[in-house]
């Protein structure tokens, strides 16, 4: 355990989990870690972003530096429940990982609740790889927290209407069961130092407006993976998302997938994003970068 690892887990458990639980207006929530990503998370020396717009949807291509122009990119969607982040709070982490596994990475901004309720963000996700996916190369999809839902709930899309397949798909602490039924929700309550138990059913409600929580398209723990190409999927074990990724690595393996399953010990939620703070945030994404290149053919 690196000495940083118990002072990053006070700090969120002192000021980043009162936040969440305090601040109610979505618009409060997205401006707030657009700072906080800005100061905390950097890029490095020598990366490039580019805004674009990929059939009707904005995304950010975030290089790193030496990344090859030719090849397979990494799709990636960011969290916040889907109602806070973009593709901004999270380029930086990208960057790094493009620049560990010298491919270009495309943040999509999917659009957010409850402004634009389920099925939007899937609706986006859809669109910006049927593009991505037209192209030389190939794709590898991945994503964090409700991105990592969502690009859970592509892959089973993609499978479902028999379009070309990702070549991997990677998730840090996904949110596959929007319903929260998983045991770890309450065991883990007061452990995990993020996310807030008592705002969960609110962040539901603001995405779903209504629909099923049991909706394949929402919570992907339901969805069929038959056919799937392999998967990467971690958490950590005080999290109270940690039965969404063992539960969803043991479907993943019912239904055929080639699964990789990663827990690491008492990390806060999404701990890569770190990446520049914390060693345990670096080794994971040299993992899930070792885990993609021989996919990429490099």
């Amino acid at each position: 355990m690196s000495l940083i690892r118990p002072a990053l887990n006070l700090s969120l458990r002192l000021f980043e989990r009162p936040h969440l639980a305090r601040v109610k207006a979505p618009e409060k929530l997205r401006r707030s870690f657009e700072r906080k990503a800005r100061f905390w998370f950097r890029a490095p020396r020598g990366s490039t972003f580019r805004n674009e717009v990929v059939d009707g949807v904005p995304v950010i291509w975030a290089d790193g530096p030496g990344v090859q122009e030719n090849g397979p990119v990494i799709l990636y969607f960011h969290g916040g429940g889907y109602v806070f982040g973009s593709a901004r709070t999270h380029r930086a982490m990208l960057a790094r990982l493009s620049q560990l596994t010298g491919l270009r990475a495309c943040l999509a901004d999917y659009r957010l609740a409850p402004e634009n309720a389920f099925p939007a963000a899937l609706e986006d996700a859809l669109s910006v790889y049927i593009e991505l996916a037209a192209r030389p190369g190939g794709v590898i999809i991945g994503g964090d927290s409700a991105g990592g839902g969502l690009s859970f709930a592509l892959l089973a899309e993609i499978l479902k209407h028999g379009l070309k397949k990702p070549l991997g798909c990677f998730a840090f602490s996904p949110l596959t069961d929007i319903g929260f039924t998983g045991d770890s929700v309450v065991r883990n309550g007061k452990a995990d130092v993020v996310l807030p138990v008592e705002r969960t059913s609110e962040m539901a409600e603001m995405y779903l407006q209504g629909a099923p929580e049991r909706d394949p398209r929402a919570s992907p723990l339901f969805a069929r993976f038959s056919g799937a190409p392999p998967v990467w999927i971690a958490a950590g074990t005080t999290e109270i998302l940690l039965d969404d990724t063992r539960r969803m690595a043991t479907h993943l393996r019912e239904e055929g997938a080639d699964v990789t399953e990663v827990i690491e010990e008492n990390v806060p939620h999404v701990w890569p994003i770190f990446h520049n703070l914390l060693p345990e945030a670096e080794a994971t994404l040299k993992q899930v970068a070792d885990w993609i290149m021989p996919r990429s053919g490099r």
